[in-house]
């Protein structure tokens, strides 16, 4: 089974749950690109750090979930950040140095998030629809939330839509919890 991203579950609410993600390593690739082309478009750099496309001979497993934030930035409105979560106890200093300079390494420090899971193809208008949703609900229960949205994919995209799982997670603010 692929390993996951790690975290604790601090509250259930009715639609989605309040959780702590614990520290992590990120590899990273930015894709200017609509959202529909932008995780395949980062999927190869990606994939092929993890499978020894980096300074090492030794391959880095494979996690889940592969996460997408779109963040725009001057010009540039469809900037996508596609990221593999790397194994627990990855290091930052003790993960290999990537060889293709798309591919960067970022630490994640401890996050308190709210997440809502769902079922289907993770496309731009059911992630924006859940989105909203888990929004809301957060919203009626006092909680403040960043504008950072991660549309976190599970499974690999051959997988039979109607089977594949995601989640939205989204970064919320500890003074207001």
């Amino acid at each position: 089974m692929t390993e996951r991203q790690e975290y604790k579950v601090l509250q259930t609410y009715d639609d989605f749950e309040l959780r702590e993600y614990l520290p992590c390593v990120i590899a990273e690739v930015k894709v200017s690109a609509e959202y529909s082309t932008a995780t395949s478009r980062a999927f190869s750099p990606l994939f092929n750090y993890i499978s020894k496309g980096n300074k090492s001979s030794q391959a880095i497993a494979m996690t889940a979930p592969v996460i997408a934030v779109q963040k725009a930035e001057n010009s540039e409105p469809e900037n996508w950040y596609v990221s593999f979560v790397m194994p627990s106890g990855s290091r930052f200093g003790r993960l290999p140095h990537p060889n293709d300079s798309q591919v960067k390494l970022r630490e994640l420090d401890t996050e308190t998030c709210v997440a809502k899971s769902f079922r289907g193809r993770a496309t731009y208008e059911l992630s924006r629809k859940i989105t909203e949703s888990l929004r809301a609900s957060a919203a009626k229960a006092n909680i403040a939330l960043s504008d950072e949205t991660r549309i976190c994919r599970f499974d690999p995209p051959f997988k039979p839509g109607f089977l594949q799982y995601n989640e939205i997670v989204i970064p919320a603010y500890l003074d207001t919890i």
